[in-house]
């Protein structure tokens, strides 16, 4: 009777149910009271009380599922017998798999229908009866899998702990743990709507126990119930976490002993890890509900929580932040789940109610939680600049205005985490510096070649230099120092190369000497370990210009910032500063040696990034070696930047703008062709005669107030002129400009015009600003005598601006005065070579006439010839040179003079002027001796056949007494110049003949020039 009141508690008077079994093989009648008592003495003695034989296995199993199923008192009893008959059966399975079935038993490899028989009967008990029955069960099989597993794990066939997937396929083929398996799934899906606590319990302390060999237990119930398993795993985590105490456990951070005891923290951490790899969104959800949940205020909480969730315990929700912070720290994967959407999270009103949270932990506590976060952030492989800027905003004080979107104004939050920051710099200082596992006493630059530690947090951080460089660089209060400080851990643990990325990123985006000077300061700190880092920027910043990845902004920019940092040295140099270690030296050498790299800047197509490239260029020193090639590129860039700058100036005066930086461009164009010019004899060849072909090339003729022709000085004709030509007549009249001339021949032509249409039409004249040509012509006089004029090096010369006077030369180097000459004559008249340097009878001009109309038309078309002309007579023997183009253009002028019927000289302004300064130019040149060299001084005052017997008198003079360079000498006592002696060339007075006949003639109005003449 007292039997049948057990069974009835246990089964809730429903016996029969309990005794019917839908699994059972055979049907089994109810036991009458002495065979009860058979069975329960043959279970306990083993030994067949009725034959008084020992029991098989199977026959000791039977009996215990016949006692289970009709004596539920006994399930304790039974449930631990039959876990020796699982480990038999697990034990016989893996044996056939060792020795693939040869050694098989029949009696103890039939064990199977025994583990179906027990499966079946402990399944319809649970169907029943869940309450009853399914706390029991799960316990009891989560329990036997953790034994079994770890008991063979170490089989031969057992894969290794960490072949997730094989394990799994190994022990779901075996029947005993698949039995099991299905029981403690059935289980937890009836205690799901009621008790959930204390399966997932069982689950965790078995996990605690036999993990790691307890894992794919774990990954397939997570796979079967993700949602159930992941909230409940943590809810009795967090159960358990608060009732020992982190007091108790302290924070456990990754690479501490692993041997330390931890509670079922740990298990948790190894359930969810497993199931991260499908399940990484559901975890990642429930962690920040919890962290949600836990900040939540009590009356905000939804009304249908049970009473023992962990929502409506004050102590579990204080608890949940540390708990957490704990999980993140024991597994990257986890805090890698919840990082990318934490700090999204932490807006005003979640971060007040975090400090409002954490206002009431103790100080030991709170330092430790601090000291946590610190180290999760230190070791996020992801998120780590979204991060930094958050700690950035809300650390900054609210009087700086900060570009982002507005943080928490409380000043509790903000101290919190000013906080946090400071110590996570100084923890990164200590990872940084103390990251190699070298020996001490090494150097410290051998740190750098020792194995490193790795930072996830800097090395995520390493792909936002840009952007680290850029906020640095905003100069806030305090923000810009925390991040100037993490940039330089960030340049040491990245080595060379991120060093010199932050140096480029620096010297692009600064856009005044104070954040300029943020440069300076980072090398300066990172230069006492590591070496060659200005010339690696420098470098790397000619890589970014070959590959057009700066734009013209930043090009601009970076330009301005080197040249403000190369002509910082000379502030330097009368410092205390020295010269090795001064980065505007470094910087200087640096670009010295790219020079090549940064002329074809020159003539970018943005006006400001040429600009900037010519104060760079202007302000740089020069290479102690360099290669021809790299020389031309230069002088070629230098020379066509100038003509570029001086258009830019008359189309500034034209727009009526401020010509402030187009004068500024002038003068350093003009500083950087001097310097080019004195650097070497192949430069300064290469850029004056450059500058004198652009002078004359017909593109820049009107920028010096002359007309843009041709060579040929044949204007196109008009389409009305060629309406009824013929193509031959046409072709036949274009040759002539095309093929050589050879004067006083047949093809000695004159191109008056076309045959049957008269005199050809005069090409328009552009309106020309006299002012602005005269500018011009100063100032290429300017760039050219000081080309010219240059010594040394550098080319140092005094003064960078051009002369206001161009009459007043300094000494002009002969060879460099000869290059322009022969320049000139070439670009003037190329059939002439430099053999013609005599001077023929005057009456032989006629056999030259076309080619002296040709030089005639040149220095109508082209002013800048007569400015040309006297640099070249100022450097002497140079004029010798320029024979040819003097004897054309005087056979013209003495054939104007000799068709006029002007009664004054004054009636032919440009052939008075032209007059004037030939006779001039050849004094200056020493070609005529000085008495010869004033009469142009009485040009303007007599008639034109008087002008023309003082300059057949210039010609006679020249012609009997050629223009020989032999014919100077050199004298370093009249300033280092060539020389002529005229008493060499005999008696001149014959020559002064004429001049006196002309003087006693108009003695009115040359008398007072009388003296100008005398012998």
């Amino acid at each position: 009777m007292r039997k049948d009141q057990t069974m009835s508690v246990v089964f809730d008077g429903s016996v029969p149910k309990a005794t019917a079994s839908s699994h059972s093989h055979t049907l089994h009648t109810s036991l009458s009271t002495q065979e009860l008592s058979h069975e329960i003495k043959s279970f306990i003695s083993g030994v067949d009380s009725v034959q008084g034989r020992k029991l098989s296995v199977r026959e000791h199993a039977r009996c215990a599922v016949r006692l289970l199923r009709s004596v539920p008192a006994c399930r304790a009893a039974v449930l631990e017998h039959l876990r020796g008959v699982y480990d038999e059966h697990v034990s016989v399975f893996l044996h056939n798999l060792e020795t693939e079935g040869e050694a098989a038993s029949g009696a103890s490899a039939n064990l199977e229908d025994i583990i179906q028989e027990v499966h079946g009967v402990l399944s319809e008990f649970i169907r029943l009866n869940p309450r009853a029955w399914a706390p029991l069960v799960s316990s009891w099989a989560v329990d036997l899998l953790g034994q079994l597993s770890s008991k063979h794990a170490g089989r031969r066939c057992t894969p290794h702990s960490s072949s997730l997937n094989e394990l799994l396929q190994l022990w779901m083929s075996c029947a005993a743990t698949r039995a099991l398996m299905e029981a403690y799934s059935q289980c937890l899906a009836a205690m799901l709507s009621w008790c959930p606590d204390a399966c997932v319990d069982a689950l965790l302390d078995t996990s605690v126990q036999h993990s790691p060999h307890f894992d794919w237990v774990v990954a397939h119930i997570g796979s079967a119930f993700p949602g159930t398993i992941i909230s409940r795993v943590l809810a009795c985590g967090l159960k358990d976490f608060c009732s020992h105490g982190a007091k108790d456990q302290g924070f456990v951070v990754m690479g501490m002993d692993k041997g330390a005891k931890v509670p079922k923290i740990g298990s948790v951490v190894g359930i969810l890890g497993h199931l991260a790899v499908h399940h990484s969104d559901s975890i990642r959800k429930e962690l920040l509900r919890m962290f949600q949940e836990s900040l939540t205020p009590s009356n905000q909480l939804s009304p249908n929580l049970s009473s023992t969730s962990w929502e409506t315990s004050p102590q579990l929700r204080r608890a949940a932040v540390p708990f957490l912070l704990q999980l993140a720290a024991m597994s990257p994967d986890l805090f890698g789940a919840v990082s990318s959407e934490l700090v999204e999270l932490l807006r005003p009103p979640v971060l007040l109610q975090l400090h409002s949270l954490l206002q009431g932990l103790p100080r030991e506590e709170l330092d430790n939680m601090l000291g946590l976060a610190v180290h999760l952030i230190s070791q996020s492989p992801t998120g780590g600049a979204r991060t930094l800027r958050f700690l950035a905003d809300t650390a900054t004080p609210a009087s700086v205005i900060i570009s982002g979107p507005a943080t928490s104004s409380h000043e509790g939050v903000r101290e919190g985490c000013d906080r946090l920051l400071q110590m996570l710099l100084l923890h990164l200082h200590k990872l940084v510096y103390n990251r190699s596992d070298g020996v001490e006493g090494k150097p410290h630059n051998s740190v750098l070649s020792q194995p490193q530690r790795m930072i996830p947090f800097l090395e995520e951080l390493q792909t936002h230099v840009g952007e680290l460089c850029a906020e640095t660089l905003r100069l806030e209060r305090k923000r810009h120092l925390w991040l100037h400080q993490l940039l330089c851990l960030l340049s040491m643990y990245g080595g060379p190369s991120v060093a010199t990325e932050a140096i480029c990123q620096l010297l692009t985006q600064a856009q005044n000497p104070e954040e300029l000077a943020l440069a300076w300061q980072l090398h300066s700190t990172l230069s006492l370990c590591m070496v060659g880092l200005i010339p690696a920027a420098v470098t790397r910043t000619v890589a970014q210009i070959h590959t057009n990845t700066l734009s013209p902004l930043q090009l601009r920019q970076l330009l301005l910032n080197l040249a403000a940092a190369i002509r910082s040295q000379e502030e330097e140099r009368r410092g205390t500063v020295r010269p090795l270690y001064s980065m505007a030296v470094q910087l200087g050498s640096a670009v010295s040696g790219h020079l090549h790299d940064f002329g074809p800047l020159l003539l970018h197509g943005d006006s400001a990034v040429s600009h900037a490239a010519v104060q760079l260029l202007s302000c740089s020193p020069l290479p102690h070696a360099c290669s021809p090639g790299h020389l031309l590129l230069l002088s070629r860039a230098a020379v066509t930047y100038f003509f570029l700058a001086l258009r830019k100036r008359q189309e500034g005066r034209r727009a009526g703008r401020d010509l402030g930086q187009e004068r500024e461009a002038v003068n350093s164009s003009v500083l950087l062709l001097s310097r080019f010019a004195g650097y070497s004899p192949l430069t300064l060849k290469s850029i004056l005669q450059q500058l004198v072909e652009g002078a004359l090339h017909k593109g820049n003729a009107d920028l010096f107030g002359g007309q843009a022709t041709d060579i040929t000085d044949v204007p196109p004709p008009s389409s009305s002129t060629l309406s009824d030509l013929g193509a031959s007549l046409l072709s036949i009249n274009c040759q002539f400009g095309t093929t050589a001339n050879f004067s006083g021949s047949v093809w000695s032509v004159f191109h008056a015009g076309v045959i049957g249409k008269g005199l050809k039409a005069n090409s328009p004249a552009k309106v020309l600003d006299p002012c602005a040509a005269s500018q011009n012509i100063k100032t290429f006089i300017a760039v050219l005598v000081q080309c010219c004029s240059s010594t040394g090096l550098n080319g140092t010369f005094s003064g960078s601006r051009p002369p206001s006077d161009c009459s007043e030369f300094p000494t002009i180097n002969a060879e460099a005065a000869k290059v322009v000459a022969v320049t000139m004559v070439e670009n003037v008249c190329p059939d002439v070579s430099n053999s013609e340097l005599s001077w023929p009878p005057e009456e032989h001009a006629r056999t030259t006439v076309e080619r002296d109309i040709h030089i005639r038309r040149c220095f109508e078309a082209h002013p800048v010839l007569f400015p040309m002309l006297q640099v070249v007579a100022a450097g002497r023997p140079a004029l010798c040179y320029c024979s040819a183009v003097l004897r054309g253009l005087l056979a013209t002028l003495l054939a104007h003079w000799e068709a006029s019927r002007d009664p004054s000289s004054t009636d032919s302004p440009w052939h008075l002027q032209a007059s004037s300064i030939l006779v001039s130019c050849m004094g200056e040149g020493q070609l005529i001796p000085p008495v010869l060299a004033n009469v142009h001084e009485a040009f303007p005052h007599i008639a034109p056949f008087e002008v023309r017997l003082l300059l057949l008198a210039v010609w006679e003079y020249v012609r009997g007494n050629g223009p020989m360079p032999q014919k100077f000498t050199f004298s370093s006592e009249k300033g280092g110049m060539f020389c002529r002696d005229f008493s060499r060339d005999g008696d001149v007075a014959r020559y002064v003949a004429p001049i006196h006949s002309v003087l006693h003639k108009n003695i009115d109005r040359l008398g007072h020039l009388c003296w100008r003449f005398q012998l």
